[in-house]
């Protein structure tokens, strides 16, 4: 197991370095200290050939000027908080409008945009590495001094494992995730609608028409029901406002049901390769890739609709607003963990 550090690129005069975390099989994670992005997963289709699994870019620039948060931690605050405030011990914090008037994935300049501090972890049985940031008190207006970390690990069993750790100084939210398009077809060769998903989940989220959460529904009879299995062109195609909503596709949290307990499984029949997702967050959000515009390329490829899937383990969007949701706030001085593990296999 091994961690090769490599030179990325430069912002300003900074330096942005690659770390790639490769097992003894051949499988490697490569993810640069610019907003904790994994730029590339490589793993093996049922035939053994090895090519990457998410979507990414190959310059800085390309990162700088996404809009897409690819591969990016996300933070402080995953989701969307409605009218870009919230209240806390009857004190008000106005956030960023970046979102139609609502604040989106931590604001202007939220985790996905800042350079990581980074240390390599090796072992015998796992390479890793672990990213810290310190977030200061008012940054993007969120309240607290932050610190954070959030640590890449890679085993022999093609297991990667997330590990987020937040501690504030003062009363605050968090929920973060990882915002990784995957495309298990292999290096962008198709789109994802012919991927089959899985998600032990009974209940979802119904979104109004900014996206912000309003109740939970039951998937029963509807295109959100993944209990059984599921292709993400059945979406793409349904009539279901929802479906709808979200751009013709999915961009919704779902409840899970069970954790740890192979809660999440992406498959890609062609390919053979499989996605087992489990983690001890309260939901996942399933994106679809609905905003990714007909323009340009991506690694050579055309930039369209579909092209990759978002499966964003994380607490529920606009929790602050909801009693009725788990809550997001965490206590001085108390810290947040949380961890997903991502399994790559085939079939």
């Amino acid at each position: 197991m091994k961690v090769n550090k490599e030179y990325f690129g430069q912002i300003n005069d900074t330096t942005v370095d690659t770390y790639t975390l490769v097992n003894d099989g051949g499988m490697s994670v490569s993810c640069i200290t610019l907003g904790c992005i994994i730029t590339k997963i490589i793993t093996p289709d049922r035939n053994g050939v090895m090519e990457n699994v998410v979507i990414g870019y190959d310059s800085i620039d390309e990162y700088l000027a996404d809009s897409y948060f690819l591969g990016a931690v996300i933070g402080r605050f995953a989701g969307r908080i409605a009218g870009a405030s919230f209240e806390l011990d009857g004190k008000t914090f106005s956030l960023a409008k970046n979102n139609n008037g609502n604040h989106l994935h931590g604001g202007i300049k939220g985790f996905d945009k800042v350079i990581w501090d980074a240390e390599v972890l090796e072992s015998e049985d796992e390479a890793g590495v672990q990213f810290s940031y310190f977030s200061p008190d008012g940054e993007e207006g969120y309240p607290g001094n932050l610190k954070v970390t959030v640590t890449y690990t890679l085993n022999n069993h093609n297991e990667l494992k997330i590990s987020y750790k937040g501690l504030s100084d003062q009363k605050t939210i968090l929920t973060m995730t990882n915002h990784s398009y995957f495309n298990l077809s292999g290096d962008l060769k198709r789109d994802t609608l012919d991927h089959t998903l899985f998600i032990k989940s009974s209940k979802y989220l119904e979104l109004n028409d900014e996206l912000l959460p309003i109740q939970t529904a039951d998937v029963k009879n509807t295109p959100f029901d993944f209990t059984a299995g599921r292709v993400i062109r059945e979406g793409a195609e349904s009539h279901h406002p929802q479906n709808k909503l979200a751009g013709e596709g999915y961009d919704h949290p779902f409840l899970l049901d069970s954790r740890h307990d192979e809660e999440i499984v992406l498959k890609d029949e062609e390919s053979g390769r499989k996605l087992t997702i489990e983690t001890d967050e309260v939901a996942v959000v399933l994106y679809s890739g609905t905003q990714i515009k007909a323009e340009g390329e991506i690694r050579g490829v055309p930039a369209r609709k579909y092209l990759g899937l978002c499966l964003e383990t994380q607490g529920l969007p606009d929790a602050v607003h909801h009693p009725e949701f788990p809550s997001c706030i965490i206590e001085k001085d108390q810290p947040l963990t949380s961890s997903t593990t991502y399994k790559f296999g085939t079939f």
